[in-house]
């Protein structure tokens, strides 16, 4: 069999239905909706927590607790493997690893050095957090940790 021998199985392709294109489509004038009507409208019918005018169970719960979701901290990921790519001595801050297409956001909380991989150079590491593992791998290769 050859590309260009391919074909779809037999009745699974199907023409779409071309609403609204005169009467002799079948599928003319009011274009399968019949007449007037609520479903029949633009945007018509009724939405899914619909229940019949009695007032919907997400509306009749109690809104309950408190969310602390809004001040929660996130880090913007980086492992210690992504940074062998730079020179020795060299100061690896998070404007860096944005400019050199690292990390592409820098989420609320900044960026947290992760300890995945291994460091052969010695650098300067500027970061707003890192792991127990990443700062012990970067201080045995001769670099430095600051927190920012």
């Amino acid at each position: 069999m050859k590309l260009h021998e391919l074909k779809p199985a037999e009745g699974s392709k199907q023409a779409p239905k071309r609403k609204g294109r005169g009467i002799g489509s079948g599928l003319g004038k009011t274009s399968g909706k019949g007449h007037k009507g609520q479903k029949a409208r633009s945007g018509g019918g009724k939405g899914p927590a619909f229940e019949g005018g009695q007032t919907p169970l997400q509306r009749r719960m109690p809104k309950r607790g408190f969310s602390n979701a809004v001040f929660k901290v996130e880090y913007t990921e980086v492992n210690l493997d992504r940074l062998d790519r730079f020179e020795a001595n060299t100061e690896i801050t998070p404007e860096l690893l944005f400019d050199n297409g690292i990390v592409k956001q820098v989420k609320n909380g900044g960026v947290k050095i992760l300890g995945n991989g291994e460091v052969t150079k010695a650098f300067t590491v500027k970061a707003n957090a890192f792991s127990k593992s990443a700062q012990e791998k970067i201080e045995a290769a001769g670099g430095r940790v600051e927190v920012i």
